[in-house]
C-alpha cells in the first residue's frame, strides 16, 4: 500500500478483499476515523464486525467481511454538504437512491448520511459504500 491516506488505504484493501472473495481483511495502521468508519459499514450491514488488535504500533483492525460490499472508496477531495445536501452527493458516488451509504463525519462525530440528515446536521462526506 502507498500514499499517505490510510483512510483511502484502508477501504480499497476492504474492496479487493471483498472483490477476491476474502472472508478477512486486516487494515493497518489502526486510527479512530478508520474505526468509526467501519462501525458505521458494520451498523449499516456492509460487514459482519470488526475488532482492534493492539501490535504495540499504532494497532491494527481485523475486519471480518461478508460479500456484502460492492465497492466503497474514500471521498476527496472531502466536500461540505448540508443535511438538506445528501441527496446531491448519493447521486455522485452512489448507484441510486436509498442504495448504498455515504459516511460523513460531522460536529456530532462519523455517521451515515442517513443518520446525519434523522438528525438535520450537515458535515463532511468522506467516504461512500454500497
Amino acid at each position: 500500500m502507498t500514499g499517505n491516506d490510510p483512510l483511502a488505504n484502508a477501504l480499497s484493501g476492504l474492496d479487493n478483499a471483498e472483490s477476491v472473495g476474502h472472508l478477512n481483511q486486516t487494515i493497518e495502521p489502526a486510527s479512530n476515523e478508520i474505526g468509526s468508519v467501519l462501525e458505521v459499514f458494520y451498523d449499516r450491514g456492509y460487514i459482519d464486525g470488526f475488532s482492534f488488535v493492539d501490535d504495540g504500533k499504532a494497532g491494527k483492525f481485523e475486519v471480518e467481511l461478508k460479500g456484502a460490499i460492492n465497492e466503497c472508496g474514500p471521498v476527496k477531495p472531502r466536500y461540505s454538504a448540508g443535511a438538506d445536501e445528501f441527496e446531491k452527493w448519493e447521486k455522485r458516488f452512489l448507484p441510486a437512491r436509498d442504495y448504498g451509504t455515504l459516511v460523513v463525519t460531522t460536529s456530532h462525530g462519523i455517521m451515515s448520511h442517513y443518520e446525519a440528515r434523522d438528525e438535520g446536521i450537515g458535515g463532511q462526506v468522506i467516504a461512500y459504500v454500497y
